[in-house]
């Protein structure tokens, strides 16, 4: 059985199959273009909206296996990571992937948080 979370016109934010659970790419929607918050902002509003779509899949984040990681500044690593490092749980450390982009979907996303992990 495959179950779909949070589903619309165009995709599901996450899918549970076989004792997996897929996220769709989360960003912080609630940030506005040129309203200064910082990428470590953005990537705790992203964190908090993955933990939240876990529990839906009936899982949390210790169950992680993998993260990857978009950022349109590559310099604000050490920001993304300053959140990650406070939010990742240490019995639950994933394989991970940061990547540098040019964009994301909308000029205001810096980070963009894509996870896999088991029910």
């Amino acid at each position: 059985m495959i179950q779909r979370i949070d589903s619309n016109a165009r995709m599901s934010q996450a899918v549970v199959y076989n004792g997996m659970v897929y996220l769709a790419g989360q960003v912080d929607e609630t940030a506005k273009l040129g309203d200064g918050r910082s990428i470590e902002a953005q990537t705790a509003v992203v964190l908090s909206q993955i933990d939240g779509l876990l529990a839906k899949a009936g899982t949390d984040k210790s169950k992680l296996l993998s993260a990857t990681i978009y950022l349109t500044d590559i310099s604000t690593f050490a920001q993304m990571n300053a959140a990650w490092q406070a939010w990742v749980s240490p019995e639950g450390l994933p394989t991970r992937a940061t990547v540098g982009v040019s964009a994301l979907a909308a000029p205001e996303y810096g980070v963009e948080i894509v996870v896999t992990a088991a029910v």
